[in-house]
């Protein structure tokens, strides 16, 4: 939903949480592994099929998948995707079908999506929630995105309102070193939740708009600086049951998480090998009185930003509780908006190296200065592990 902010008096902090890589940009060959700095899951779209698959390659089950539901590949191809009857709607976990369209999101295209911003606010409870935090303003992220930021990237996806925006973080897969094509984002960027089903043209892009650019200069941008290291499409996602059953209540706040497995819609390198950088997950992370300060990074697309520009925050975490008898969620200063949802959120490990320990996942209605994000607890690791088992080679 919203995005982030840096805090002048926490230089220190800052430095530790940036999230650089000393690997190469777009244009080289980038090195294989430079780190910088009850779940529910969808069925496999490609049969586990590796990075390594060509792009615009549609495998045999996934036709059948497609069949099962009365859907010709071609036709779907062709435009069926915009079918969102809620008869046809695939919801349940194991139904999540995203073929691949080349050349779907085009320049024109991904400046047109909005961000889905009644997904993203919440009336919060006060129960076991500690006082609204001070809005700490989000500074922008110090360009080339790719030496400064690699991990992370925008996300687009088709949903019955549109295209639409989110952020998301490349994460580590544990069972493929150096060669992750895993990607952290919010459950609410992939599925409608209790109102529907699995969005549709799921798809990241790591480092997008690379160089800053203005909305009007970037609209006569060449396509490596709007895409520099390429498009990779959503394969396979997991988010919580949670989510899927009741997402969009305050009940499914907590649980707003996601998990994507991607592959290039050109190419056969995976994403961390093409970028560079991939961010480990933390899911026994401090309670949010421990937590010390968190960074989080994603392109806010609500006024008064422009969904183009990338910004962080920086601030400390306090406590949200958004209904009763659920799960405390991460609070912390930040002015991101809509667009910055699905964004990592950061904290230096007692080892020293940087970690995932959230999303941004929703923030106050109407005025704006705070972001909530969920912990990662039990049901988020069984679902990284889901899609890590999964593609395991």
């Amino acid at each position: 939903m919203r995005s982030v902010r840096l805090i002048p008096a926490a230089l220190g902090v800052v430095t530790a949480l940036a999230l650089t890589v000393t690997g190469c940009g777009p244009t080289e060959t980038p090195a294989a592994d430079k780190p910088a700095g009850g779940a529910s899951s969808s069925a496999p779209a490609t049969g586990g099929s590796d990075a390594g698959d060509a792009a615009g390659d549609l495998a045999g089950d996934l036709a059948d998948k497609l069949k099962k539901h009365g859907v010709d590949i071609e036709k779907w191809k062709g435009g069926e995707w915009k079918n969102w009857d809620t008869g046809t709607w695939l919801r349940e976990a194991e139904d999540f079908v995203n073929p691949v369209i080349e050349g779907l999101w085009d320049q024109t295209r991904m400046q047109s999506a909005q961000s889905p911003e009644q997904t993203i606010t919440a009336q919060a409870g006060t129960s076991g929630s500690d006082p609204v935090p001070r809005p700490v303003t989000a500074q922008r992220e110090k360009t080339p995105y790719h030496r400064n930021a690699a991990p992370v990237g925008k996300i687009f996806f088709d949903s019955p309102q549109g295209s639409m925006v989110c952020s998301g973080t490349v994460v580590k897969d544990p069972r493929r070193p150096g060669r992750s094509n895993l990607v952290w984002t919010a459950g609410h960027c992939v599925h409608a939740g209790q109102r529907g089903g699995w969005y549709r043209n799921i798809a990241f892009v790591p480092s997008f708009n690379d160089l800053g650019k203005t909305p009007a200069a970037l609209r006569n941008a060449k396509p490596h600086e709007v895409y520099p290291y390429g498009q990779y499409w959503a394969d396979w996602v997991a988010t919580s049951g949670e989510w899927i059953q009741r997402g969009g209540t305050n009940q499914a706040w907590p649980y707003d998480y996601a998990i994507l497995h991607v592959k290039p819609e050109r190419g056969s390198k995976s994403l961390e090998e093409t970028v560079g950088a991939a961010l480990p997950v933390d899911f026994s992370a401090p309670a949010p009185a421990r937590a010390g300060t968190v960074g989080a990074w994603g392109y806010p697309q609500a006024a008064p930003y422009n969904g183009v520009i990338m910004h962080k925050c920086l601030s400390g975490a306090s406590r949200l509780t958004t209904a009763p008898a659920t799960p405390v969620m991460y609070r912390i200063g930040c002015t991101m908006t809509a667009g910055s949802s699905g964004g990592g959120w950061f904290r230096v490990l007692p080892n020293g190296r940087t970690a995932l320990v959230s999303n941004t996942s929703i923030g106050p209605a109407g005025s704006r200065g705070w972001l909530a994000g969920p912990q990662l607890g039990r049901g988020a690791q069984s679902a990284y592990d889901l899609v890590s088992k999964k593609f395991a080679r």
